[in-house]
């Protein structure tokens, strides 16, 4: 078994469409917005954007602005924290040595869904 896809929740698509895509610099695989999501690759996985309705029901809602548990890696996660941080991007703070010897930073797209990116020790 293996995971293939993770899924993100958001309101606004096309804001979440071109971070994801455009910020981040994420591939496209798949652009459905007109039926609520969209698919980006990310080296095996990919990463699956939905979209969530203002008048959905409140399970739905609360999927929207949460920490995610995604990280991505990075060789060098100093250039790519001020790389994002000159784009605008909001981190929590500073990328932080982990006791398990991995620096983290956590992030947040435009929906306020917290990511983070990894350098790996």
């Amino acid at each position: 078994m293996e995971l293939h896809t993770a899924r993100i929740f958001v309101q606004d698509l096309g804001d979440a469409a071109r971070f994801y895509e455009q910020t981040l610099g994420l591939p496209l695989k798949a652009d459905g917005r007109e039926h609520g999501y969209c698919v980006f690759g990310s080296g095996p996985l990919s990463l699956v954007v939905e979209r969530v309705d203002a008048d959905a029901p409140t399970e739905d809602q609360v999927l929207v602005g949460r920490f995610t548990g995604l990280s991505f890696d990075v060789k060098d996660i100093d250039a790519k924290y001020k790389e994002l941080s000159s784009l605008g991007v909001a981190f929590s703070g500073l990328p932080e040595r982990q006791q398990w010897g991995g620096i983290l930073a956590t992030l947040r797209d435009p929906a306020g869904n917290e990511i983070q990116i990894v350098q790996q020790p």
